[in-house]
C-alpha cells in the first residue's frame, strides 16, 4: 500500500487540491482533524482518549493520532493507500507514519508568506451557505449579496488578521522545513508552485504523481 502526503502553509489551497487529487486518484482524503472530531463524536476508545486532551486545551499526542491512522488504514477504502492532508507535521510523526504505511509521494504546495497573508486576510464567507469569497480575488458579483443564495450577510473569521496569520506561518515554517528536508532526502518530495491559477497547480501535482 502506498500513500500520498499533501502539505503546505495555511491558505495555500490544500483543500481545493486535495479534493481534486482524490477525484483523480481515487485515494480517500485523510485529515487528522476530521478524524479526531469523528472519533470523539462516535465515542470510540481512541476518541475518548483524545477528548481528554482536547477538553483540557492540550495538544493531542502523536501516539493517539497514530492510533487513529492505524484504525483508518484498516478500512476497506484504504487498501490501496490514502492521501494524508496536513499530516505528518513533524519528523517524529513522519517516522511513525513510515512504520505503518508506505508513502510514495509528498506534495509540498509552496506560496510566499506575503501572498498567504493577502489571501487569508481578504477571506470572508456567506453567513447562510458558507461559500468562500475574497475581497480581491473572488468578490461577489453584486456588492453585498451572495452569488449563490442572495443573502446579504457575511462572516469574517476573527483570526483572519495579519498578526495571527504571521504567527501561524512562523509555526508552520518551524515544524515543516525540517520535514520537507527529511522527505527530500528520501527522494519523494515534490515542491509545487502554489502562486498560480488552480488548474495549473493541479496539473503539476498530477504530473508529479505519475
Amino acid at each position: 500500500m502506498e500513500s500520498i502526503v499533501l502539505f503546505g502553509p495555511p491558505g495555500a489551497g490544500k483543500g481545493t487540491q486535495a479534493q481534486r487529487i482524490t477525484e483523480k486518484t481515487g485515494l480517500p482524503q485523510v485529515s487528522t482533524g476530521d478524524m479526531l472530531r469523528a472519533a470523539v463524536a462516535a465515542g470510540t476508545q481512541t476518541g475518548l482518549e483524545a477528548k481528554e486532551y482536547m477538553d483540557s486545551g492540550k495538544l493531542v499526542p502523536d501516539g493517539v493520532i497514530i492510533k487513529l491512522i492505524v484504525d483508518r488504514l484498516m478500512e476497506a477504502d484504504a487498501k490501496n493507500g490514502v492521501m494524508f492532508d496536513g499530516f505528518p507535521r513533524t519528523i517524529p510523526q513522519a517516522e511513525a507514519l513510515s512504520k505503518i504505511t508506505s508513502v510514495s509521494h509528498v506534495i509540498s504546495i509552496e506560496v510566499p508568506d506575503a501572498k498567504i497573508v493577502e489571501r487569508i486576510c481578504g477571506r470572508f464567507t456567506c453567513k447562510a451557505c458558507g461559500f468562500v469569497y475574497h475581497e480581491v480575488f473572488n468578490p461577489p458579483r453584486s456588492v453585498g449579496k451572495c452569488d449563490h443564495c442572495d443573502i446579504s450577510e457575511f462572516n469574517k473569521r476573527a483570526d483572519d488578521n495579519e498578526e495571527t496569520v504571521m504567527s501561524r506561518l512562523a509555526a508552520y515554517h518551524e515544524q515543516t522545513s525540517p520535514l520537507a528536508e527529511w522527505y527530500m532526502s528520501k527522494g519523494i518530495l515534490h515542491a509545487i508552485d502554489g502562486d498560480r491559477d488552480i488548474d495549473s497547480i493541479t496539473q503539476d501535482i498530477l504530473k508529479s504523481l505519475n
